[in-house]
Parts: structure tokens; C-alpha cells; sequence
């Protein structure tokens, strides 16, 4: 082996092991970014992911912890599925909560569909596939997550809610993030 190409060869082996040397306990900014994106895309395609469903996550190094409620015990099970297989990611931690079967809380879905996105003034929400506004009914309470345009959206949201009767409490989650 002529000098140079073990030079070469000491130099390519050098920067290999520095590669693996690295700390594995976070991931880069730029690694968690991408699972960010990529549990959040994994997420919203889920097949039967619907407006009274709310699933939300936190990333931390390479664990994923999902959170929310939704209505099928299925889509607990296909959340978890379909990011415990995100490249990088070590552990899943399926904190979501499968709301209990109730036709009370049926109805009280229906008519809280109605009155939000049937409402002139928050019709804009209801067009596209993923609905902003997630209406999760859990024993006659409700809460809505998600986010609209502005204030008067979100407190025009809660009246809504509010307005259904037989409803025991709404709690109003909403954000306010401005559209672009």
C-alpha cells in the first residue's frame, strides 16, 4: 500500500467513526424535523381520521407520544402503526384515548356538525378533506381542537357548540393561527 492511499484510507476510516461516535440519545435538528413532518403526514392519512376524532403528538429525540381522543379503537391502533414505522423512530408511546360508544353522544356529534360548519359564517371551514375544527363529544362534554382564522371564529365556534342543547359543558381549544 503506497503512503497516499493509506492516507486516504486512514482519513475515509477516521471520518466513519466519527460518524458513529455521535451522541444517539438526540437527533439532529435537521433528523427531527423530518420526523415531525413525516409523523404528521402518517397521521393525517390515516382512512377513517374524521372531524370528531383529534389526534395530536410530541417528538422527543426519536420517541413519538400520540395523544387525543378519537372514536374508532381501530384508529388508536393504525396511529401507532403508522408511525412506529417512520425511519428513526425507536419507541411509540400510544397515550390516545378511544371515547366510549354512547348514542347520545352520536346526536350530539350530528348537531354539532350542523350548527359549527353549517353556520354562513364558518362554512369556509368545512371545505377540504381534513376538517380544522375537531368537535370530541365524551359523555355529553365537548371540546373543540384545532385551529381557525382569527378570534371572532373561535369564540363564534364555542357559541355554536354552546347552543346545542343537552350539552354539559364546551370547552373551546381552538387556536388562532392566521391563514397566509
Amino acid at each position: 500500500m503506497t503512503r497516499k492511499s493509506m492516507f486516504v484510507a486512514i482519513a475515509v476510516l477516521s471520518l466513519a467513526t466519527l460518524g458513529f461516535s455521535q451522541d444517539r440519545t438526540q437527533p439532529t435538528g435537521k433528523s427531527q424535523e423530518r420526523i415531525v413532518r413525516e409523523v404528521r403526514h402518517e397521521l393525517l392519512m390515516l382512512p377513517y381520521f374524521g372531524v370528531f376524532d383529534y389526534i395530536a403528538f410530541k417528538v422527543d429525540g426519536f420517541n413519538v407520544t400520540l395523544l387525543g381522543s378519537v372514536v374508532r379503537p381501530t384508529l388508536k391502533s393504525d396511529a401507532e402503526n403508522s408511525v412506529k414505522h417512520i425511519e428513526g423512530v425507536e419507541k411509540v408511546d400510544n397515550q390516545i384515548e378511544v371515547l366510549p360508544p354512547s348514542p347520545d353522544d352520536d346526536r350530539f356529534r350530528l348537531r354539532l356538525y350542523r350548527e359549527i360548519y353549517g353556520f354562513p359564517a364558518l362554512e369556509k371551514y368545512a371545505l377540504g378533506v381534513q376538517k380544522p375544527i375537531r368537535i370530541i363529544v365524551k359523555m355529553g362534554r365537548v371540546t373543540l381542537e384545532g385551529v381557525v382564522d382569527n378570534d371572532a371564529d373561535k369564540n363564534l365556534a364555542g357559541l355554536r357548540a354552546n347552543s346545542v342543547p343537552g350539552i354539559f359543558a364546551v370547552t373551546n381549544n381552538l387556536q388562532v393561527v392566521p391563514s397566509k
